[in-house]
């Protein structure tokens, strides 16, 4: 993993001490968001897969109804309920194998980056890449501050793995 070899090789780079752990902590930081939004994502889609889309909208609605009662202002109760219904209309084969696929997919890219496993550095820059390329093309067709923060956190993340895979293969030398 990291060692003093690999400081020595970030310092000749002329990268300080601090900056080449502020980088590792960061490239473990996102690496292990990404594992538990993988993590996160695989349990959605097993759920969608066992309620249906339909099941997760009647589930909704039950369950905010009464604070709805309570209060039929509270915009997190519409927010929830507005998503809900668009959720209620599409496929249900679709989400579940979009969302375990998207989510194992994940999930095994962060195990193997924690694991320090070299194989794995320029799959993950292909598949974030990838990623990345897909919600380039949603945002040209629909605007979303949320994808386009998702696609930023993947483009740093990118750029955290090209850096760790470097100071890995510097050790390898």
């Amino acid at each position: 993993m990291w060692s003093p070899s690999a400081l020595a090789a970030s310092l000749k780079k002329g990268i300080t001490l601090q900056q080449s752990r502020s980088l590792r902590f960061a490239f473990l930081a996102a690496v292990a968001i990404k594992g538990l939004d993988g993590a996160i994502e695989s349990v959605a889609g097993a759920i969608v897969a066992i309620a249906g889309t339909q099941g997760i909208y009647d589930f909704i609605i039950r369950v905010t109804a009464p604070e709805l009662e309570l209060h039929p202002a509270s915009k997190t109760v519409h927010i929830l309920r507005h998503g809900a219904q668009g959720l209620a209309h599409a496929s249900s084969h679709f989400i579940a194998i979009w969302l375990l696929a998207h989510g194992l997919l994940k999930l095994a890219l962060a195990i193997e980056l924690l694991r320090g496993k070299t194989w794995i550095f320029p799959v993950a820059v292909v598949v974030l890449a990838g990623f990345v390329s897909y919600m380039g093309y949603r945002l040209a067709g629909h605007w979303s501050p949320w994808l386009l923060a998702f696609a930023l956190f993947d483009t740093i993340t990118i750029a955290l793995v090209l850096h760790e895979w470097r100071a890995e293969r510097s050790i390898t030398r």
